[in-house]
């Protein structure tokens, strides 16, 4: 009996913690996010995180049922690219709406909600883009807070409008051209803004989604990045079981992240590569190898460098490079995989911008990226481990300072899987590889000269097909022309282009012309994001 009870004593504390730990699991607020196709339904399920709410993204075809079950306390739906009025339009199911659960309609969504009602949605004759004013009512409750102007900037995108609002709703804002840009029916919890408030460019998007989170949903705000973390590796655990595993590592904080996640997760089990496909930034091979050799991990380094450069030789299309690069890397793992026997899994740093852009799901393909859509047939692994896949950049870099990797690492600029071979325009050659890596870190050099390093985004170079006629002492030159981008974002979903001090660059333009041998002309991109994208292609 002595015996039993001191099991019991020393089991008792073990269990108070597995309850405790049950009980925030079960205490977890959450929203969902209803997926109608649209580009930035990740980034609304950004925004609630970033305020401390949980979120999770649902198809539109889920049942009310479903929705009760998993236990959300309330919802928003997405924008989308169709019309509500078309025959095949994404719909969810009204009864959504008789839940008493909030309901927040953005674009499509509040067009659908609209339409849903009995209300009239029809194509606008005035089609609304980019940064738009907005006049509000003061009054209405999703636009309570006090920071929230009479006439503010709101990001639009759409060609169809509200025309009538369904009964019992109150029109609460309008523009120029748009007569609903946002409408409520407060006793039903039921909003909708024609806007994007989740848009950075909506100055005050963020306190409209706010007041909707804490005001009228009631949400504490008490989810962190580091239930995450335990989250991530219990299920990598799961996943993974007694398996072995192989990770692609590239040096940048996805991978990295990704990598010390499954670390943490199976120990030694897991196999790092690093493909140096001759694509890097200068130096970078030498420089990655000489980090992550401190970290412990099993790290394998493959030069491969004349094998891509033969791959990729009188391709031109962005979209037939990156899917050259991305299936040379599914064979060097494989090849890599078969040196190191039984390998189960392999671990991509795939995060929700890559799935975003290469139109998974319903969303439309802006770019596709080689570690978005799965394990091609011929590889041999029982599946894939994406521990970041529904992180944004920001979220992930917090994740890696948690997880003690060094912040010179964390903070390290984002670079494509392809690598420069989506920053070379035309032909990719040795020679434009060698100019394309000197321009550029010459601009990353001036760039942390000037302490901005820290306070822009990412910025890069990028080399262009175009060649023009120069003067280089008293010689007639027929160069290559480089472009210079630098944005500054949260997300990587939208971003503004840096305003970098003329003196800056004109110096990065004079440095580079003069010490880069094959260039005679330095071009700035002043584009945002939308319409245009960070990469160049």
């Amino acid at each position: 009996m002595q015996k039993k009870y001191k099991f019991v004593i020393l089991f008792y504390p073990a269990l108070m913690l597995y309850c405790l730990e049950f009980k925030t699991i079960m205490d977890l607020e959450k929203i969902l996010i209803l997926d109608f196709g649209g580009q930035y339904s990740k980034l609304i399920a950004r925004r609630t995180r970033e305020c401390g709410v949980f979120s999770e993204i649902l198809s539109y075809t889920s049942s009310p049922e479903r929705i009760m079950e998993k236990g959300y306390k309330a919802i928003i739906l997405s924008g989308g690219p169709a019309s509500v009025y078309e025959a095949n339009a994404p719909q969810c199911d009204k009864a959504i709406f008789d839940m008493g659960l909030p309901v927040l309609g953005i674009c499509y969504g509040a067009q659908l909600m609209a339409n849903l009602l009995d209300g009239y949605v029809e194509k606008s004759g005035s089609p609304e883009y980019g940064s738009t004013m907005v006049q509000v009512d003061k009054k209405a409750a999703l636009f309570a807070s006090p920071n929230v102007e009479d006439v503010t900037a709101t990001w639009m995108s759409h060609t169809d409008y509200i025309k009538t609002v369904p009964y019992g709703f109150n029109i609460t804002a309008k523009t120029e051209n748009c007569p609903v840009a946002a409408m409520e029916n407060n006793s039903r919890k039921l909003y909708a803004v024609q806007f994007h408030p989740e848009v950075t460019n909506s100055i005050h998007g963020m306190d409209m989604l706010k007041t909707f989170l804490f005001d009228i949903c009631g949400f504490k705000g008490n989810w962190k990045m580091s239930s995450f973390i335990d989250d991530a590796v219990a299920k990598i655990k799961e996943k993974a079981g007694n398996g072995k595993a192989l990770c692609a590592l590239s040096g940048g904080v996805d991978s990295s992240v990704a990598a010390l996640l499954v670390q943490k997760a199976i120990g030694d089990r897991l196999t790092c590569v690093f493909v140096d496909h001759g694509l890097l930034r200068k130096n970078e091979g030498d420089e990655v190898e000489a980090v992550f050799s401190k970290f412990g991990l099993n790290l394998i380094r493959v030069n491969a460098g004349e094998r891509f450069l033969a791959k990729l030789k009188d391709v031109e299309d962005p979209e037939q490079k990156r899917k050259i690069i991305g299936s040379e890397f599914i064979a060097v793992f494989e090849e890599e995989a078969k040196k190191l026997g039984s390998v189960d899994y392999l671990v991509q740093g795939t995060i929700y911008p890559d799935v975003i852009e290469s139109g998974a799901g319903s969303s439309a393909m802006i770019k596709s990226h080689h570690n978005v859509g799965g394990l091609p047939e011929t590889m041999d692994f029982k599946g894939l481990i994406e521990p970041l896949r529904e992180l944004f950049k920001d979220e992930v870099r917090k994740v890696g300072l948690d997880l003690g990797l060094p912040e010179n690492l964390v903070m390290r600029q984002p670079f494509p899987g392809p690598g420069l071979g989506v920053r070379i325009i035309g032909k990719i050659t040795a020679e434009k590889v060698a100019i394309l890596q000197d321009a550029d870190a010459v601009f990353r050099e001036e760039i942390a000269a000037a302490g901005l390093d820290r306070e822009i985004s990412q910025y890069f170079a990028a080399l262009t097909d175009m060649r023009s006629v120069g003067v280089m002492g008293d010689s007639r030159t027929y160069y290559y022309t480089v472009g210079l981008r630098a944005v500054i974002t949260s997300d990587f979903m939208t971003a503004e282009w840096a305003r970098i001090p003329h003196e800056v660059l004109a110096k990065t333009s004079n440095r580079i012309v003069n010490e880069v041998h094959g260039i005679n002309r330095v071009v700035y991109d002043i584009t945002t994001k939308p319409p245009a994208t960070v990469e160049w292609l």
